[in-house]
């Protein structure tokens, strides 16, 4: 009489076994993005809890932030990129420029180098004049970004920043998806442990490069 084993062992012997169907490897990798891509990214970025508002002029972008940034104390909102600073002034936004961020920093402002449907991520390089710590130290991360600045996927974020600094790359190139999560043994949500409890990307669709 056949042990337990061999029983099992004949049974799988006797098997059919298919061969598996053969990969496809010149398939695309992702789906095609089948919408305006600002529209993408903002459904993507939605999804992780961040926040994107698509504005049809500059000067909506700047109201908007203006009513976004209301009642926040101008010492504890911070932008230090000079292009940045100069637009923030142009439409009398109040900000403080330092490198001593205080440790209550309630607003991060800043530029990016790509913003990406797919993930609803956004690129940032430690070229941009911001500071390393300015992606992650405030409680309220704000990215100034244009249309132009989208892509679709990683892959032409990744080349596009190689063509922008052919000669060096930056020191340090970040992608931000959303506010900071972190989640305990019971998969208890927390906002904001590790960075930003919130994230919002303002994009400006008129631009014209």
């Amino acid at each position: 009489m056949a042990s337990a084993r061999e029983d099992i062992l004949n049974k799988l012997k006797s098997a059919i076994h298919p061969e598996p169907e053969k990969p496809d490897f010149d398939a695309p990798v992702y789906f095609p993005i089948e919408q305006p891509l600002e529209l993408a990214f903002k459904e993507s970025l939605e999804k992780v809890n961040g926040s994107v508002h698509l504005c049809t002029s500059e000067t909506e972008l700047y109201a908007e932030l203006i009513s976004f940034l209301d009642g926040i104390q101008k010492e504890l909102i911070v932008c230090n990129e000079s292009d940045l600073k100069a637009k923030l002034d142009q439409h009398k936004i109040p900000f403080t420029s330092t490198d001593q961020l205080p440790h209550d920093l309630s607003v991060g402002i800043t530029s990016c180098e790509y913003l990406v449907a797919h993930t609803g991520s956004v690129m940032v390089s430690s070229a941009l004049g911001s500071g390393r710590r300015l992606f992650v130290f405030p409680e309220i991360h704000v990215v100034i970004a244009d249309k132009n600045q989208v892509v679709p996927y990683l892959e032409e974020a990744y080349s596009a920043i190689r063509k922008k600094y052919p000669e060096q790359l930056p020191s340090q190139i970040s992608l931000l998806t959303g506010p900071s999560r972190t989640a305990d043994i019971e998969k208890t949500l927390v906002m904001g442990a590790h960075g930003p409890r919130e994230f919002h990307v303002f994009i400006n669709q008129n631009f014209n490069k």
